[in-house]
């Protein structure tokens, strides 16, 4: 058996369902991401665009000059379209319409946040797999291995290790298995066999994500805008969200699996299940929103160790919280568990960014009660900013009551 064929086989071993191996030659769409920084879609992912990280991004041997080889790797994560058994899931498909479903109204968040952060379950999987090459050998080999850590363009190699096509969703589509997929790259110091590369593009006609996105973000030319990303707003954004936007998020509280779950690719050929460190947590997956907002800092460090949520911090997740709420109650009177969950959090929480959503969600009710509780926080309220949002909340309402 090659080496190549070795790692390969040791590769799936140890849990990857996507193997293919490159050449460390610049990336061919590096040209596509540096205008796409020119044009500011990055947002405030400022280490993107800095001189070091573009150097390493232009030419992975800058990162490792002794690299002669790029394994790629992807494994699975369940399918957004995945069927959750979770009670209160089911207990809100059999919930008629009104304040009782505004009660147990849950949020959504992206699958492969529902188990395991990867970036911890996968570093252990890479060091043996680079312990493997190098017993293989008998030597030390150079290496470095990232998973979606390192300044690398990781799609445009994976289409070169011929692991599939760059779609219109921005996402790396593998024809047979769709694209939950995480990826991880080990730049090894030795040559191995590489692949020849994804040319061909699946995508045709078909332009489903790109109609779904709720803010349109997805740019023709297969990169999108992250400053109107779902993904981008619940989880890299660290302050306000645009005002503009927030109706937009619906009830994702923590990234967005909107265009990856229409894709046909998916649809037809993704497998429900990902790899075991990635099945859904309990209560993970859809929780409940107005729970949410009772997490102080221990609980929810409690309930997201070693969870990719923790990434929001607390503030950033009661944020989004705060936004999914307003969504439920938008345009409808305030159900009191939806409306006290908020009051909640106008009124008590520490996090000026936390206190000025809740604020915003309020005003969406239209509703007396939701007033009440503004006029309350107005008359307590120190914070600038939040004092904007109850301003703004109240007048919205006052002029949608009779």
């Amino acid at each position: 058996m090659s080496l190549t064929q070795a790692v390969k086989d040791e590769a799936r071993r140890l849990g990857f369902h996507l193997v293919g191996v490159t050449i460390p030659d610049p990336p061919p769409h590096f040209g596509v991401f540096q205008e796409w920084l020119a044009g500011d879609r990055h947002g405030e992912m400022a280490y993107l665009a800095t001189p070091r990280s573009l150097e390493r991004r232009e030419d992975p041997r800058r990162i490792l000059p002794e690299c002669r080889s790029i394994l790629v790797l992807g494994i699975r994560y369940p399918s957004p379209n995945a069927r959750l058994e979770e009670p209160l899931a089911e207990a809100l498909q059999n919930t008629e319409p009104g304040g009782s479903e505004q009660a147990l109204a849950t949020g959504r968040v992206a699958a492969y946040a529902w188990g395991e952060d990867y970036h911890e379950a996968l570093p252990e999987r890479l060091q043996a797999l680079v312990a493997f090459v190098e017993r293989q050998v008998g030597r030390a080999v150079p290496n470095r291995w990232y998973t979606d850590s390192g300044p690398i363009l990781e799609r445009d190699l994976a289409q070169r290790a011929g692991l599939g096509w760059i779609g219109k969703n921005t996402c790396l589509i593998n024809p047979t298995q769709g694209s939950c997929f995480l990826l991880a790259e080990v730049l090894l110091g030795i040559e191995l066999e590489p692949d020849p590369p994804f040319l061909s593009d699946h995508c045709g006609n078909c332009t489903r994500c790109l109609e779904a996105c709720p803010t349109g973000c997805i740019l023709t030319n297969r990169t999108l805008d992250a400053r109107r990303c779902i993904s981008y707003l619940t989880i890299e954004l660290k302050g306000t969200i645009p005002t503009e936007l927030r109706l937009k998020t619906g009830d994702w509280i923590f990234g967005c699996d909107v265009c990856q779950g229409v894709c046909p690719w998916n649809l037809r050929f993704a497998l429900l299940e990902g790899d075991p460190a990635f099945a859904p947590r309990r209560g993970v997956p859809r929780p409940r929103l107005a729970d949410e907002t009772r997490l102080d800092a221990n609980t929810f460090n409690l309930k997201f160790k070693h969870s990719p949520l923790k990434r929001a911090k607390r503030r950033g997740y009661l944020r989004n919280v705060a936004v999914a709420l307003g969504n439920v109650l938008a345009g409808r009177p305030a159900s009191s568990p939806a409306s006290a969950a908020l009051a909640r959090l106008l009124l008590e929480d520490p996090e000026a960014l936390v206190r000025s959503h809740a604020a915003w969600a309020l005003g969406q009710s239209r509703d007396a009660e939701a007033l009440r509780y503004l006029c309350q926080a107005e008359g307590r309220e120190k914070d600038a900013g939040v004092l904007t949002e109850i301003r703004a909340a109240r007048r919205q309402i006052e002029a949608a009551l009779p």
